[in-house]
């Protein structure tokens, strides 16, 4: 659909179908035709609402029970789990096959996977566009997770033959030296290859898949809210199936058959969910692409820059321009009703007489409205960054101190790359209990059906974040003095015995229940508040906030270092090599009042924050 058409009336009957006001000027129509489609003012048909079929058409009303639902969404959760074991399997081992495998020095090692787990998060805003605007969901879930399935499959051509890895004759002590032979430029740069095409077919399904799950669900329906609620929850249940798979079973394989056998998993598992998720398509419910979001926010910005001068009391201002009917003139969107916020933006409607439906000039009230919400959203999510901060410092602070801890459970001992599994553990027990425990408790106090409303929920879980990195500081302090005192200050990759690794679990625990609640929550909140025909856009924010924690780990680690250490004069910083002279303890609790400044910020925008659905009553 052109940028153009998104706004003007059907060309087909322009006499037709006229704009109208906001200030009762306006024409009423009889019938207008759009892409073979009859429709009259009388039909309550809004395009943002309609389920349709592969093709773009309407599903009839007979047809809709055999479609959507909880079955179909079973399909699709296979895809998810699968994306977040590959997501995490790559974050747990690649590090270490950089180190040990391409001989690339730890440090670097270490930057670069997570600079991948940043772009991967990141560029889910390119996902969430071309779903949103030209591609839909499904193919763009489809093109992508095709794209993931052969990133997956070089990198494990990467581990396996020969010929694309360094001279693997060098000892250990080699390795901490840094004086094995070194990776050949080609071999790095297709390793890199596969593993940011990897990293891109993430970016493509991660915003599009819980958006896609919760279409399969009738907004017309009673229960729509209680299964959208339930939707969520159980969705993000497979992702914690998917990140215990990827601490257990990959690390398994990794250590019992090689890097091969481990990447080649991933492989396999990504390659199963593709093929289940095709099964799945005649089940499918789908939703129109609505034209380039990006067109119509730049519409909005150059005509509401254009008229920054116009005023609304003027004698030839006409009204707020919007077609007439019940359909917006945006494919994919039912419209939105005016609204007062940000009423500068309300300039880019405002239609005087001489003007002519130029969108460029002129846009339509719900065109102004989608951008108004996408501003509107975007403090919550960033407000979730600190949080995804502390997880992936987690990823690897912790690993560091679990190396000098006893991981023993009985006779067995597990590995430190395993410690991981158990903000997933804990994601999932809390999720199976959710129901059970939370929402009937919460729901004593506040009324609510739900227990508490998307907003409240995640800043439950900013709260459990600030616990768990407070708890983190007061373990780490602990653990570090126990050091100490029983010298193991200088013998920082040596488990001490009487120090158990478990300690860990409670701060792992309090961060997975901040997930649960935060995250969960976030999910639910853009989806229902994101405009119709940019509700991947919206699921992409969430995405992006991840991202953004995970660059941020970088500069901040490097700024903690510069001040707090000196090479020169021997001062270890806080986050020193040896764990058991640096201060990670003090790290964290920096944490733990950045999180604190966070939470009271969020209180603040939560508090002025209006639901979609408050204004539509």
């Amino acid at each position: 659909m052109g940028a153009s058409s998104e706004i003007k009336p059907p060309p087909e009957c322009p006499e037709e179908a006229p704009a109208m006001s906001i200030t009762g000027k306006s024409e009423s129509i009889s019938s207008m035709k759009l892409d073979g489609i009859h429709l009259t003012e009388s039909d309550n048909w809004h395009i943002g609402t309609t389920p349709v079929d592969i093709r773009g058409k309407p599903i009839p009303d007979h047809r809709l029970p055999k479609t959507g639902g909880w079955i179909a969404v079973l399909f699709i959760f296979g895809n998810e789990m699968a994306e977040k074991m590959c997501y995490f399997g790559l974050a747990v081992n690649m590090v270490l096959f950089m180190f040990n495998v391409m001989h690339k020095p730890f440090s670097g090692s270490a930057s670069l996977v997570s600079n991948f787990l940043g772009i991967s998060q990141v560029s889910s805003i390119i996902g969430g566009f071309l779903a949103d605007a030209y591609l839909g969901r499904y193919w763009t879930i489809a093109s992508f997770t095709t794209l993931y399935f052969v990133g997956l499959i070089g990198i494990t051509i990467s581990a396996t033959v020969k010929a694309f890895m360094p001279d693997q004759n060098c000892t250990q002590f080699g390795l901490l030296l840094g004086t094995c032979d070194k990776a050949k430029p080609w071999q790095m740069i297709y390793l890199n290859t596969v593993l940011y095409a990897s990293g891109l077919g993430s970016a493509g399904i991660r915003p599009c898949v819980s958006s896609f799950g919760a279409d399969q669900f009738d907004e017309r329906t009673k229960n729509y809210q209680a299964r959208l609620d339930s939707f969520f929850n159980f969705f993000y249940l497979f992702v914690s199936v998917g990140a215990i798979a990827a601490f257990t079973l990959i690390v398994y394989f990794q250590m019992q058959k090689g890097w091969g056998y481990a990447f080649g998993a991933l492989a396999v598992g990504m390659g199963i969910s593709n093929i289940l998720f095709f099964v799945g398509t005649p089940l499918y419910r789908h939703r129109l692409p609505g034209g380039s979001p990006l067109t119509r926010v730049a519409q909005v910005l150059v005509a509401a820059f254009r008229k920054r001068n116009a005023s609304f009391e003027s004698t030839e201002f006409v009204g707020l321009y919007e077609i007439s009917g019940n359909r917006s003139a945006i494919k994919g969107s039912a419209k939105i009703a005016h609204t007062n916020d940000l009423r500068f933006l309300d300039k880019a409607a405002l239609q005087l007489e001489e003007d002519s439906p130029d969108p460029w000039r002129l846009c339509t009230i719900t065109q102004v409205e989608e951008v108004k919400i996408l501003i509107k959203l975007i403090p919550i999510p960033l407000l979730t960054i600190v949080m995804n901060l502390i997880v992936t410092e987690y990823l690897t602070l912790s690993v560091q101190q679990a190396y000098t801890m006893n991981t023993y459970l009985g006779h067995f001992k597990v590995p430190v790359t395993c410690m991981p599994v158990f903000p997933a553990l804990s994601i999932f027990l809390f999720l199976s209990l959710y129901y059970y425990t939370f929402v009937p408790l919460a729901r004593l106090f506040t009324g609510h059906p739900h227990g508490a409303t998307q907003l409240q929920r995640i800043g439950i879980g900013l709260v459990f974040s600030i616990l768990s990195a407070a708890w983190a500081g007061i373990l780490e302090r602990y653990r570090r003095n126990y050091a100490i005192k029983h010298e193991f200050e200088e013998v920082f990759l040596s488990a001490m015995p009487g120090f158990s690794a478990y300690w860990l679990v409670i701060q792992y625990c309090l961060i997975g229940i901040a997930e649960v609640f935060a995250t969960v929550a976030l999910l639910e909140f853009l989806y229902e508040e994101a405009p119709d025909a940019m509700r991947s856009v919206g699921s992409a924010y969430a995405a992006l906030a991840g991202g953004i924690g995970s660059f941020l780990t970088t500069p901040i680690n490097n700024i903690v270092k510069s001040l707090t250490g000196n090479e020169a004069k021997g001062k270890e910083s806080w986050l020193a090599m040896n764990v058991n002279k640096g201060r990670f303890d003090y790290f964290y609790w920096l944490l733990a009042g950045l999180s604190v400044i966070n939470f009271m910020v969020f209180l603040y925008v939560a508090n002025r924050y209006k639901y979609r659905a408050k204004q539509k009553n």
